[in-house]
């Protein structure tokens, strides 16, 4: 039971995995500082409030009392989504994107040269060929 869980932890996936959500971990603090220090700011200059949250409407319930619909929240969390996805795109994505086509490039000019030597049949004919067509002494 012991070697089998070893084994699993000593996967490279596992490994991978667990570097992902430390990483993801980190990476999310600073698109939340970003969105808190930045972004924010600037929607609370068109809004003007203090913070995204006070960023909504209030509303008379039936017994007089007022209930606050907030829907900075909702508009902090999509930019916070957008933030991220556009981040995540330009520094992960759109970079492993252009070295697998360099990577494929190289492999397809690679292809093609090795398209263009004949094969080691088409050597051992054409030896035969020669050492054929030698006069015989």
């Amino acid at each position: 039971m012991i070697k089998g869980f070893k084994e699993f932890i000593l996967r490279g996936n596992v490994i991978d995995l667990a570097v992902a959500v430390v990483i993801g971990a980190a990476f999310t603090l600073i698109v939340n500082a970003i969105v808190a220090g930045l972004i924010n700011p600037l929607i609370a200059l068109v809004f003007n409030a203090s913070s995204l949250d006070a960023v909504g409407w209030t509303v008379t319930n039936l017994n007089g009392d007022p209930v606050f619909f907030g829907f900075g929240m909702i508009l902090g969390a999509i930019i916070n989504f957008l933030a991220v996805a556009v981040v995540v795109y330009f520094v992960f994505v759109y970079p492993m994107n252009k070295w697998k086509e360099r990577a494929a490039a190289r492999a397809g000019i690679a292809e093609e040269e090795a398209a263009e030597l004949p094969t080691e049949q088409e050597l051992l004919v054409q030896i035969r060929d020669l050492l054929a067509s030698q006069p015989k002494a």
